[in-house]
């Protein structure tokens, strides 16, 4: 940027500019603000113009370019702080909730994660906008300013962001009985490459990275992706192939025989870290608070 001061960008420009963001398209943000388009590209234009950056991609939807997404990360960080203001003066509106974004990783919130949101207290009338992301990818969602926190693997802090280890999530090579007794006899880094294996996405280099710890190049090419943290272990229970599952949620199934662990002596750890920014939000508080008492309870030291 110039050498603009933030005390120089209007607010009714910096808030136009993350209503056109949201909502995709300047049409549909004049409907937001009850204003016309015409004065809604007035408004971004001038702050283009005052900034010396563009900030918009005029695409559709639109997008915002790399300095578009400081000023609206910058944008969602005043309006915590407006709501959290009007909460402490009491003129929050009847009944209004006050609404916490939060980037979570799918096996996260499919062990832990939801029963931190119930330890934060009630009569803070929070409610939750949980986005869904790989763990190695949630950081980048609080780097754009789409949400105000998020359980990522990234030790480094995002810009403007605390971070805080919570734990470490343990992973366990399971396989159904049959598949393990079919597919997996011999020297693990001899079979795993050619063994059918179950990823989450194309992202998810979890099962990669296990054979790859092992010597050989990678797993299979035949692999199953099932983009679901409860359907990826109901698809190792069922015999499609192995996978790296979490430990809370093999252990039943281990316990009733449904799996086994065919490499007990290799784990994987995951670190999960909390990042949030750095405010002085009573709601952001209260959830990292629940958040850290949660996953003490499920993650490994």
């Amino acid at each position: 940027m110039n050498t603009t001061a933030l005390a120089d960008l209007p607010l009714d420009q910096v808030r136009t500019l993350l209503a056109v963001v949201d909502e995709g398209t300047f049409e549909a943000a004049a409907a937001l603000l009850h204003l016309t388009p015409s004065a809604v590209s007035q408004r971004v234009k001038a702050l283009e113009q005052r900034t010396g950056r563009v900030l918009l991609l005029r695409t559709k939807p639109v997008r915002p370019t790399e300095s578009g997404v400081v000023l609206v990360r910058l944008a969602r960080q005043i309006a915590r702080l407006e709501r959290d203001a009007f909460a402490d003066l009491g003129l929050t509106g009847a009944g209004e909730p006050t609404r916490v974004s939060v980037a979570v990783n799918a096996d996260s919130l499919a062990t832990w994660f939801l029963s931190a949101l119930s330890l934060v207290p009630e009569e803070l009338s929070l409610c939750f906008e949980l986005r869904r992301e790989d763990e190695a990818h949630t950081a980048a969602l609080l780097r754009e300013g789409a949400v105000m926190a998020a359980v990522t693997s990234s030790p480094e802090p995002v810009p403007g962001c605390s971070a805080r280890l919570l734990g470490r999530m343990r992973y366990l090579p399971c396989a159904a009985p049959r598949f393990t007794a079919q597919r997996l006899a011999g020297p693990l880094a001899r079979v795993l490459p050619e063994a059918p294996v179950v990823v989450f996405d194309r992202r998810d280099d979890l099962q990669d990275g296990f054979v790859r710890g092992l010597g050989a190049g990678g797993a299979s090419a035949a692999r199953h992706h099932v983009p679901a943290s409860e359907g990826f272990v109901a698809a190792v229970a069922a015999g499609l192939g192995w996978g790296m599952v979490p430990a809370p949620q093999a252990a039943p199934l281990l316990e009733t025989g449904r799996l086994t662990l065919f490499a007990p002596d290799r784990p994987v750890d995951v670190p999960l870290y909390w990042q949030q920014w750095k405010l002085d939000s009573p709601a952001l508080a209260a959830v990292a608070e629940a958040v850290v008492t949660a996953a003490g309870g499920v993650l490994r030291p």
